[in-house]
């Protein structure tokens, strides 16, 4: 009797050692995937054709942009990893200045970087009919076009999901963060805009596609597709521009090695490193912390094995 019981003891210690040993609790995988993330504390080496207006500002570490209409001037950076599908694009803005006629304009779209031209995804602060408004302007793969602005009842927004809120005008001087959404399931494409130090949202909306958003390869400002008088500027800064996908979910190494035999390598996103600007940046996670599940079932099992041996001594006593 003695001799079995010592066997379940042991045969109860071994369960709980191999709970803890093969199978590690994993530390979880990153809710998002990074296509393009600048923080310009470096130069980004964006392509541009008007160096002299759209520069790279080592002192303040931003990008600098002076848009004019009619000059058909650019500035870009590529991205060659979106295959189509949902995704997050934000940005924060200074405007220190918007003329009357003049609009700054940053987006996602396709090679042309056209505004009458698909894909494209803008998001524009202008300075017009309505005064200092905000919109959300796309034009889809099938050439569709469809906008919104933060002007109430305004009958340029096209489409059933005209804004019909309460105006909202955007401040120069201010920083602002800038968040565009696009649901590849719902087919819906938002905009939101919220103020850089409070986190304040002042306004925010969205239009339907009608279509999958596909085939964007550029973060892009500029004036191309705008005819409006010259000599008249939107100016100020960018930072922090960040193109984000969801991540693909994927196996565990441990799990993964448990069922196939092999190991996945975990794929880590390389994030950059968050600097002081004149405004106070909201960093980026870059480490998840680790579970204390192996601790624990440890613990439990060193507790129950010093019970086993307490109780097969009084047994053999």
């Amino acid at each position: 009797m003695k001799s079995r019981t010592l066997v379940l003891y042991l045969l109860v210690i071994t369960c709980l050692l191999a709970l803890v040993s093969p199978f590690p609790v994993q530390a979880a995988n990153p809710s998002v995937s990074v296509l393009y993330q600048n923080s310009f504390a470096t130069n980004p080496q964006w392509i541009t054709n008007n160096p002299s207006s759209d520069y790279w500002d080592p002192g303040l570490e931003m990008y600098h942009f002076a848009i004019e209409p009619s000059t058909g001037a650019y500035a870009y950076a590529t991205v060659d990893n979106y295959d189509g599908g949902p995704f997050t694009f934000e940005y924060d803005v200074i405007l220190n200045s918007v003329d009357e006629g003049a609009t700054f304009r940053l987006g996602f779209s396709g090679a042309d970087m056209d505004p009458a031209k698909g894909p494209n995804v803008l998001t524009e602060f202008t300075n017009a009919k309505f005064g200092q408004i905000m919109w959300l302007h796309l034009v889809t793969p099938g050439n569709k076009m469809v906008e919104v602005n933060s002007e109430s009842g305004d009958t340029l927004s096209s489409g059933p999901s005209a804004y019909d809120g309460p105006t909202v005008k955007y401040e120069l001087n201010k920083t602002y963060h800038v968040t565009v959404n696009y649901n590849g399931d719902q087919r819906v494409l938002s905009m939101k805009v919220n103020e850089k130090t409070s986190g304040k949202e002042i306004w925010g909306y969205y239009v339907n596609t009608g279509e999958d958003l596909r085939g964007m390869k550029r973060i892009y400002l500029g004036s191309i597709g705008d005819y409006g008088m010259m000599g008249i500027y939107a100016k100020g800064y960018i930072d922090n521009v960040r193109l984000t996908i969801p991540a693909t979910v994927t196996a565990t190494p441990a799990l993964t090695a448990a069922v196939t035999g092999t190991t996945a390598p975990l794929v880590a996103t390389p994030m950059t490193t968050p600097k002081p600007t004149i405004t106070q940046l909201t960093p980026y996670p870059t480490t998840t912390p680790a579970s204390p599940l192996m601790g624990i079932t440890a613990v439990a099992a060193l507790g129950v094995t010093g019970l086993c041996y307490v109780l097969f001594l009084k047994r053999r006593n």
